[in-house]
């Protein structure tokens, strides 16, 4: 691809990594977006991560890279290395003949400006951190994806693979897990890519032996609504977009430390977090009521060829016991029979309406005063998370609106 000639300017980012890597540099998309609404947005990444574009809302194409490439761009105005510390991401971009590269700095590339690499930094503020170093601002907590529609509701994800084995629980743990969850008339969906699918399938056959049901139907319900209790297998069976569908209408996710982990703090989803051997102050959800890390406080090597001696120490009840203790307070917090409607304004704020619960990023509670409140969408009022009129003086546009689409 040629970014040179007439049009707009290409800015291309390198991050030739998994989903989870993409999802802890949404805010550094978002923030380069912001500060160069001109340009056109290039994002080099693997293709089977086209699908959660349209949720970042900050990327116009994506090329096919996987690692550090090399990046198919010619003479972008801007590269931007989120893919690692160098040097051979770096060189990658170099040979782009960017008119500006933004990067950390490299021993082996004393030529190249940037910060220094901190290997204590948690991922998402690093890129951040990059940028600012750059000039240009970021936040690192505009992580959060809108939910995209399902067929499933009101189910458990429980993803039991990983990408290196020394981050994988062993699957006799996870089908424990399973059936406890069942024997408490939870649904839950086992989920994973087309290589995990006889992973989840073994997991699946010893959840069934340890007494948990098989389940005919991802949407099966009884006639109030309520879930039948089951498991079901739907690894392979979902692109990135389903996958993401399924994680936004679960009532939360257990899993390791892989990109399922993020999937669910983008979305919201609660979610339960094994990890080891790499610490969650690196790699870990934000910290608050919604999300619970497990960690034996052991690190060791993350791309290891068997399970991690540190993430071996977490048992199955620690993982039951948070799992139903975060599925009892999300319970309690949605009263039975009521209704919650959102509306959105043509142009102004979102209207909620019924009995909502409205958590702060950390999981403190905010008080809406109202059955009926309206939120900002605009990001500029004064009073958020509520609407004070000042989309009318900023001139709002919402996405997808009459102005959008003329």
């Amino acid at each position: 691809m040629r970014a040179g000639g007439p049009g707009r300017p290409v800015l291309v980012v390198l991050r030739g990594l998994g989903l989870g890597d993409l999802l802890t540099v949404v805010p550094t998309l978002r923030g380069l977006r912001r500060t160069h609404p001109g340009h056109r947005v290039v994002l080099a990444a693997p293709a089977a991560l086209a699908g959660l574009l349209p949720l970042i809302g900050a990327v116009d194409d994506l090329i096919d890279v996987s690692g550090t490439g090399p990046v198919p761009c010619r003479e972008p105005d801007i590269a931007v290395n989120l893919h690692g510390a160098g040097p051979q991401s770096t060189s990658a971009l170099l040979r782009t003949g960017p008119g500006r590269l933004l990067t950390h700095a490299h021993p082996l590339l004393p030529g190249v400006p940037g910060p220094p690499w901190d290997p204590g930094a948690h991922e998402v503020t690093r890129w951040c951190a990059l940028l600012a170093w750059h000039g240009i601002p970021a936040d690192p907590a505009d992580l959060f994806l809108p939910v995209p529609p399902s067929s499933a509701a009101g189910h458990v994800v429980v993803h039991p693979g990983a990408a290196y084995p020394s981050r994988r629980w062993p699957p006799e743990r996870f089908a424990e897990v399973i059936a406890a969850l069942t024997r408490s008339g939870h649904r839950v969906l086992i989920t994973g890519g087309p290589a995990e699918r006889s992973l989840a399938d073994k997991v699946a056959a010893l959840a069934h032996a340890a007494g948990a049901p098989p389940q005919a139907g991802a949407a099966a319900v009884r006639p109030d609504g309520v879930p039948v209790p089951g498991v079901q297998v739907v690894a392979g069976d979902t692109d990135v977009a389903g996958l993401a569908g399924l994680v936004g209408a679960a009532r939360l996710v257990i899993c390791g430390d892989t990109g399922v982990a993020h999937l669910a703090t983008a979305l919201g989803t609660p979610s339960v977090v094994l990890f080891g051997p790499v610490s969650p102050a690196l790699w870990g959800p934000p910290a608050g009521a919604r999300h619970i890390a497990l960690w034996a406080g052991r690190s060791g090597d993350p791309h290891g060829d068997a399970p991690d001696q540190g993430l071996l120490r977490i048992g199955v009840s620690d993982v039951v016991n948070a799992a139903l203790g975060l599925l009892a307070r999300g319970e309690a917090n949605r009263p039975a029979g009521e209704r919650v409607t959102m509306t959105p304004c043509e142009d102004g704020p979102l209207l909620v309406r019924g009995a909502f619960t409205i958590e702060t990023q950390d999981g403190r509670t905010i008080d809406p005063g109202r059955s009926t409140v309206a939120l900002c969408r605009c990001g500029r009022s004064g009073v958020k998370p509520f609407c004070d009129g000042s989309h009318k003086a900023t001139g709002f546009r919402a996405p997808g609106g009459p102005a959008e689409d003329a």
